[in-house]
């Protein structure tokens, strides 16, 4: 039986060690400021990054480029490695249907190969999440066929809350209209969104101010979360340089659910682009999403 290798793109925030660790290979997404293209060699923190935000920069995004991956792939298939690569949302970029594209002209290339992409319908690291019970499931001795099926089978399991600071990235990007952002930003609105079993991002709830708006999502993960309460799971907080509100968030998801192990990481820039500095998103195990 082959070996695999499980990759995934840039937009998954995972934690660098973790990466290097399990030797997850990552597709880049890009971004672009002051028409300097970051995502390859040329990257910014992701403090340098919010930063410019803050100081009015507005990035403009892009998705896998298709040499990119072809060139990942191939190097894999050519160490005789099959592939399961795990992908960003297909409702919120196209580098889910680069990939798929890319995989089929590879495996017809390669007839020996096998890549399988599984489309999470999920970001940040809700998408992480899958990539950690692919490695968990791939330490125990799965075949790829195995996880890529328990992953599709269990896909609207993998949820995520996410809320922002500034209504107006959300506006920017289309989410919400300039009236909804005027008004919400002036009411001190914080909007509440998921991701949806379509894996688009929707509007769920709104909170008067910032704490609140962490206290319901805490709240509503634990609503969700059904079965899966009491088990060992991992929680992910993904911010937006907003490290303080994570650990307040962090805080009161272990006062309700102690025995849970929390990965706090930064929002990558690709998708801090349209969710801004300060977005704070909560990723778990749900029984629905």
């Amino acid at each position: 039986m082959k070996d695999f290798v499980i990759t995934a793109d840039s937009n998954c925030d995972l934690l660098n060690d973790y990466i290097k660790e399990k030797n997850i290979g990552i597709i880049p997404h890009y971004y672009d400021l002051e028409g300097i293209t970051y995502g390859d060699e040329i990257n910014l923190t992701p403090k340098e990054f919010y930063d410019k935000m803050r100081a009015g920069q507005m990035p403009t995004t892009m998705a896998s480029n298709p040499e990119v991956i072809r060139e990942t792939f191939q190097n894999y298939i050519d160490k005789g490695l099959d592939i399961l690569h795990i992908s960003f949302s297909s409702a919120l970029s196209g580098g889910c249907s680069n990939i798929m594209a890319g995989a089929r002209e590879l495996c017809e290339e390669n007839p020996d190969a096998k890549i399988i992409v599984v489309d999470t319908l999920n970001a940040s690291l809700g998408e992480g999440l899958f990539v950690m019970k692919a490695v968990q499931m791939k330490e125990e001795g799965k075949t790829i066929d195995e996880i890529s099926s328990w992953l599709e089978e269990h896909k609207m399991e993998f949820c995520v809350r996410f809320t922002v600071d500034d209504l107006n990235h959300l506006q920017r990007g289309g989410r919400i209209s300039k009236t909804t952002a005027f008004i919400g930003t002036m009411m001190g609105v914080k909007p509440i969104l998921y991701l949806n079993e379509e894996g688009h991002l929707v509007p769920l709830n709104t909170a008067r101010g910032r704490k609140k708006s962490l206290s319901i999502i805490c709240n509503d993960m634990i609503e969700s979360m059904g079965k899966f309460k009491e088990e060992h799971d991992i929680i992910c907080i993904a911010h937006g340089d907003a490290l303080e509100d994570a650990n307040y968030l962090a805080n009161l998801i272990k006062e309700a659910l102690p025995h849970k192990q929390i990965v706090i990481n930064f929002v990558s820039p690709s998708i801090g682009s349209h969710s801004g500095p300060g977005a704070i998103g909560l990723c778990f195990v749900g029984e629905k999403r």
